[in-house]
């Protein structure tokens, strides 16, 4: 039997030391696991296990968020272009020529980006919740489109309060979820414990302000998956406020072949429905 325990690293790339977790016989196929906000590798620390087996698998914390350092001095630009420039320089460092990508949230206009970047390597996408059609966009993103519109200090003072609170990052965890007791309370504390460092409220507050940014990305990404035709499940927590179902239901558009499913979850589907979703991964993905 493989080792299947997880290891704890840093990996210095693009200026800034990436921390990420690894697992697997590195000779196995490579799924990268991309996380969103506003958490971290720390979203996959259930999956990772269950397929250990049959991947050689990285979770990597993306610049501003988990245990990855960036230091002052890197002047970095908080961008979805940089966060994507970033991951392209880790998959580099690492020597990674092929892998299937797990996109979630953040994960997916960052991912995509790098898919872009390296279109021939792309073996396969898993989108839990990670959007890339504009009718994926559900009313919780009516703060922030304000804020695009008028980047007031007011309208980013919205931002703060109702989202880059403890509040709000359990209301993220917890909404369209039908038993709560199935959400571990350290994943909203820790993610707003590791909000809470200096500077990075700042930092969460510009990727907002960015993301309008990745809808004009998005028919790039929707001609990537027309052009590639890769293994596509895309698997919803179809009680998802800010990426809804329509969402899902449109990779089918550019990629007819994608499978799509829905589960009776919310925003973060992985976590109530972490064994079901890493069985379909098995199925789709390793011929189990």
């Amino acid at each position: 039997m493989r080792d299947q325990s997880i290891s704890y690293r840093y990996q210095q790339a693009d200026g800034v030391n990436i921390f990420y977790r690894e697992a697997g016989d590195p000779s196995l196929p490579v799924l990268l696991l991309l996380h969103g906000f506003p958490t971290s590798s720390h979203q996959f620390r259930n999956l990772i296990p269950l397929l250990a087996d049959k991947f050689h698998l990285i979770a990597p914390d993306m610049p501003g968020f988990g245990f990855t350092e960036v230091p002052a001095e890197r002047n970095y630009s908080w961008t979805f272009d940089a966060l994507g420039q970033t991951l392209t320089a880790f998959v580099d460092a690492l020597g990674l020529e092929r892998y299937a990508m797990y996109v979630f949230d953040y994960g997916a206009p960052a991912g995509l980006r790098l898919a872009l970047a390296y279109p021939d390597r792309v073996s396969g996408l898993i989108s839990q919740n990670g959007n890339a059609y504009l009718e994926g966009l559900g009313e919780a993103w009516a703060p922030v489109r304000a804020y695009w519109d008028d980047p007031s200090e007011a309208n980013g003072q919205v931002i703060r309060d109702a989202i880059l609170t403890l509040e709000g990052v359990k209301w993220q965890y917890l909404h369209g979820v039908s038993d709560p007791q199935q959400i571990a309370p350290e994943t909203y504390t820790l993610d707003t414990l590791l909000m809470e460092r200096p500077g990075n409220k700042d930092i969460q507050q510009a990727l907002f302000l960015n993301y309008a940014s990745n809808l004009k990305r998005y028919p790039e990404f929707q001609a990537f998956f027309r052009r590639q035709q890769v293994p596509t499940l895309v698997i919803w927590g179809k009680h998802d406020p800010f990426f809804i179902p329509p969402g899902a239901v449109a990779w089918q558009r550019d990629n007819p072949q994608a499978v799509v499913e829905m589960l009776d979850s919310g925003h973060f589907a992985l976590e109530t429905h972490t064994h079901h979703i890493a069985s379909r991964i098995r199925e789709m993905f390793s011929g189990d």
